[in-house]
């Protein structure tokens, strides 16, 4: 079995940084492409972010330029350095790895940006 933690969220005013963190740990024989995820209240699941193995990374338009996703392999982790940070990135940003051949989320964690 693989589990999945994220940490770093927070609360923080609009124009400020958060970075968060992933890990991945358990019987792990293969990893894949780790990505983050949000969820606002009353909205989908989107993607934000992912990075392949080989660390080709791909962003939803709304956080280029804005948000930088990094990984150690050697250490199965993530993280998501986000800048300039508005509002409507306030949600519950989930992690999600694909191990094993299986696809595997954490708990979440939640980020909150004031104006």
């Amino acid at each position: 079995q693989v589990q999945v933690v994220e940490s770093g969220g927070g609360l923080v005013q609009a124009g400020g940084s958060l970075r968060l963190s992933c890990a991945a740990s358990g019987s792990i024989f293969s990893i894949g492409t780790m990505a983050w995820y949000r969820q606002a209240p009353g909205k989908q699941r989107e993607l934000v972010a992912g990075i392949t193995s080989y660390s080709r990374t791909s962003y939803a338009d709304s956080v280029k330029g804005r948000f930088t996703i990094s990984r150690d392999n050697a250490k199965n982790t993530m993280s998501l350095q986000m800048n300039s940070l508005k509002p409507e990135d306030t949600a519950v940003y989930y992690c999600n790895v694909q191990a094993n051949g299986g696809n595997y989320w954490g708990q979440g964690t939640q980020v909150t940006v004031s104006s």
